[in-house]
Parts: structure tokens; sequence; C-alpha cells
């Protein structure tokens, strides 16, 4: 009888351990769903404004430079997004609006002001995996920066490494359905996530067909006004061997942003 319960003990020792172990990810580590989370819920602010440099490089080093100002706000669970170009003159007065409602399954509303023809056009959210202005960086990139949207992928926690010096979550995310990989254009993508201030370090993506497609290095990591900021984007395209760098300047997290920065009207008036 003592062996009957002691042999059920540790069978029950067993089935708890395995039970604590399935919450989380491969190898005890969080569960790639949680890590998705801690990113998503990381200190944000309500609104910034910042300086964003954008430099393109092509497979034969030449490089073109380009300057927007880009302003955010939130409004409970809705984000909305800016960005006025200012340099080059040849697309100097283009502007980019985006609205990311809260409601799930909500299709988003994007707008985009070419000076040349003195029209708002709307982005459909189906074209969301659209490369951005020749950019290496789609439209879903620049409105969800370093944020995840858990209802497109399914996360895997794979491993940990170190990036920079930094240790990592390696989490995969495999879209939840053709659809979702049609609109992204991606099959595929890992993120390399900062095990202490849940900052993506690293990610790469793999093309619709299963193909490795990009890299893109998330550094120049520091704190603006308390808040943990990205200075530095650089995104390799490896089949067109083209590169784009994101530089950011003068983030500010407290000078007011105006409601009337995100309408069309705003598009079309400019900074």
């Amino acid at each position: 009888m003592n062996k009957l319960i002691s042999g059920a003990l540790v069978l029950l020792i067993l089935l708890c351990s395995t039970a604590l172990f399935a919450s989380e990810g491969d190898h005890g580590l969080p569960a790639g769903d949680e890590i998705a989370k801690r990113i998503n819920a990381r200190d944000t602010c309500v609104s910034f404004s910042k300086t964003l440099i954008m430099e393109l490089i092509d497979r034969r080093g030449k490089k073109r430079l380009r300057e927007t100002q880009a302003f955010c706000k939130y409004y409970g669970e809705e984000k909305r997004t800016v960005i006025f170009y200012k340099e080059p003159k040849n697309i100097k007065d283009t502007a980019f609006l985006t609205i990311d409602y809260a409601e799930s399954g909500a299709a988003d509303d994007q707008w985009l002001y070419l000076p040349a023809l003195r029209k708002v056009r709307r982005i459909s959210a189906s074209h969301r995996g659209d490369y951005f202005l020749g950019t290496d960086f789609t439209y879903e990139d620049i409105k969800k920066e370093t944020k995840v949207d858990i209802n497109d992928y399914n996360q895997k926690t794979i491993c940990e490494e170190v990036v920079d010096g930094h240790r990592c979550y390696v989490v995969e995310g495999v879209p939840v359905s053709d659809k979702i990989v049609k609109e992204l254009g991606y099959s595929k993508a890992r993120q390399w996530v900062d095990a202490d201030i849940w900052i993506t370090r690293k990610a790469v993506m793999w093309d619709v067909n299963g193909a490795l497609l990009k890299t893109i290095q998330f550094s120049d990591i520091r704190k603006v006004q308390d808040i943990w900021t990205i200075h530095q984007m650089v995104a390799k395209n490896h089949k067109t061997e083209h590169i784009t760098r994101f530089v950011f300047k003068d983030v500010d997290y407290k000078s007011e942003v105006k409601d009337d920065l995100f309408t069309e009207q705003a598009l079309r008036r400019g900074l």
C-alpha cells in the first residue's frame, strides 16, 4: 500500500511538473505568446515626435538620404502615426498617415499624400506587405515599429542567444493563415528579443516561398525621458542587396502633439 501511495505521489509530481513546463516555451523558456505580450506591454508613451533620417543604399553602394518628421499619438488602444517628408526636394511634402484601430480584425486606415499628384491616396490594409516609399521596410513594419500583432502569428520560443552582448530570446512566428502570409509578404519571422527590456534587437524574415528575405538590426537602444528607445534600424534585403538605415533624432515624448495633425487636410497642408 505504501509503495502504491509513493508511486502515486511521484506520478502526481511528474504531472504537475509537466503542466508547469507546458506553459513555457522550449527548454523551459517563456512561451512565444508571453514574450509577444511583454513586447507590446512595455512602457511607451501617450504621444511623441521625432526626426527620422532615412539612408537608402543600393548594391553598388550608391546612397540616397531622406529627412522626415514623424508624430504619433495614442487614443486609448488606437494608434495614429503621421510622417512628413522634408528632404530632398523631389519628394518634399510627401506625407503618410496611418490609424491602427483597437478592435481585433478591424482594417486599419492608411493614406499617402503625393504632392506631384496633389492628392491623398488611401492604401488598402491588404497591401500592408508593400514596401514603404522605396525602403526595405513594409507599411506594416513602419506601423508596428517593434511591436507584434498577436493575431497575425503563432509564436514559438526556440532558444536563447546573445546579440550585441545582450541575452535574447529567439522567437519564431508563423502566420496563422495563407491570407496573412499574402498580406504581410512573410512566411516566417524570427525575433531576437532582449530578455531584460523586451525590445527586439534583431529580426529575420522569409518570403512567401520560404526563401530568406531580409534581416533587420535594431541598435543604439537607450532611454529617452525614461523610455527605452531605438535610435537606429538597419534592414538588408538579401535578394536585392539593398540596405535601408533609419536613424532617429530629437525624440520627444513630452511635448504636445496636436490632434489635427492626423487628418487628410494635414497631409495636404504639411508642416
